[in-house]
């Protein structure tokens, strides 16, 4: 019978592995790095050693190479190292190649996202579709996880599972999905109903990368308590709370992070849950300023939403964590004169690109939280206007 993926243990030590490819630096390859060592440790795991290679595509068979994988082996021996983990999606027969060269387990990314998203699954929605992305996964995979079980029982002699068990396992798997995809539009038709019973308040959503502190900003914004951790996917359900400012209500949303290659599989299993984006009138997109590659993360949340088909829909940009841009990017040496400058022409910037729809805050200090708030009161107030032309409404 198949099992799931490889589960990722408390305080396992893992090495890092990721390539540069033409279209790519090394500085950019580092920061993918430690966005795969972020993951790592969000599941639990301590990073050890990094090693990159540079390819103009990755190797059919071992991914990196022969002679990477050997200098990785040679550097395993004698360490105690649990598994190795490949910023890419990895074939059945890599991943067959890989651990038979370097003799403990491979997994790529998203193998380690499916299995943090495991970890943080809580409702009934959730666990149902990260268990039917886990099973999407495996499925092109079941050859090569045959056989990495034949290893493991392995011996002379031993022989492997023909066929006819290979063929079983693909349609139980098969199955599963089918049974999985059936149970979630059930739970999709209680998810919609639910929805419906909200009435006429116009909805606003949170969305962004992940870990740019939604969840805090819900906090501030709604004055309620919602999950809030400097982990990856520390939101896995849609948070959604009524919120009123100066008498005039409105839904606000906490939706899962996006991230880089989320797997593709994950992404339709999710749709459902990002139905509140969808039906959002108003969007916040947050985005940590503080970042190095935030520009880069602007770019694939805005890629999401147009797969979402959400990318026409009202957008309030809100940089957050700019007292931590301010610490990391401007010296103590500054003059305030020269500090107002870079902050004014970084600010002129934005407000070029969002056509003036920017505000910059520090939900940690709650710098600017009241700006913030008067953009969206009137940005609802509007989009109340807009709705119900015709209808007095009340503030």
């Amino acid at each position: 019978m198949i099992e799931k993926q490889q589960k990722i243990k408390e305080q396992e030590r893992v090495i890092l592995v990721g390539l540069i490819q033409k279209d790519q630096t090394v500085e950019q390859a580092n920061e993918y790095l430690d966005e795969l060592s972020f993951l790592a440790e969000t599941a639990g795991a301590v990073t050890v050693k990094r090693f990159t290679q540079k390819m103009l595509h990755p190797d059919s068979k071992t991914f990196v190479g022969k002679g990477k994988l050997e200098e990785i082996k040679e550097y395993l021996s004698g360490r105690n190292i649990d598994m190795v983990i490949f910023d890419d999606e990895l074939t059945g027969s890599q991943i067959l190649n890989i651990e038979k060269v370097l003799g403990i387990v491979a997994i790529d990314r998203s193998d380690l996202i499916l299995d943090i998203f495991a970890r943080r699954a809580r409702t009934a929605q959730a666990k149902t579709q990260v268990e039917l992305a886990q099973y999407q996964y495996i499925l092109p995979r079941l050859k090569g996880m045959w056989k990495h079980l034949e290893r493991q029982g392995g011996g002379i002699g031993t022989r492997g599972p023909g066929e006819t068990e290979i063929e079983t396992d693909r349609r139980i798997v098969k199955d599963k999905i089918s049974l999985l995809r059936k149970k979630l539009v059930d739970i999709d038709k209680q998810s919609f109903t639910q929805r419906k019973d909200r009435g006429e308040f116009i909805r606003v959503s949170l969305v962004g990368y992940t870990n740019v502190g939604k969840s805090t900003l819900m906090n501030l914004i709604s004055k309620s308590e919602v999950f809030a951790e400097n982990k990856l996917f520390a939101t896995l359900d849609t948070t959604t709370r009524k919120v009123v400012f100066e008498n005039t209500p409105f839904l606000l949303s906490d939706t899962v992070g996006f991230i880089r290659k989320l797997p593709h599989h994950l992404v339709e299993s999710f749709k459902s849950t990002l139905d509140e984006v969808r039906e959002a009138d108003i969007l916040l997109h947050v985005v940590d300023i503080a970042h190095p590659q935030y520009e880069e993360q602007i770019a694939t949340v805005n890629k999401t939403l147009q797969e979402l088909k959400t990318f026409d829909k009202p957008v309030l940009t809100i940089f957050n964590k700019m007292d931590l841009y301010e610490e990391r990017n401007l010296d103590e040496w500054l003059s305030s004169e020269v500090r107002q400058d870079i902050l004014l022409e970084l600010k002129e910037k934005w407000e070029h690109q969002t056509d003036k729809n920017c505000v910059f805050i520090s939900a940690l200090e709650r710098k600017n939280i009241d700006e913030l708030r008067n953009i969206i009161l009137k940005k609802v107030r509007e989009m109340y206007q807009v709705r119900y032309p015709y209808k007095t409404v009340h503030f």
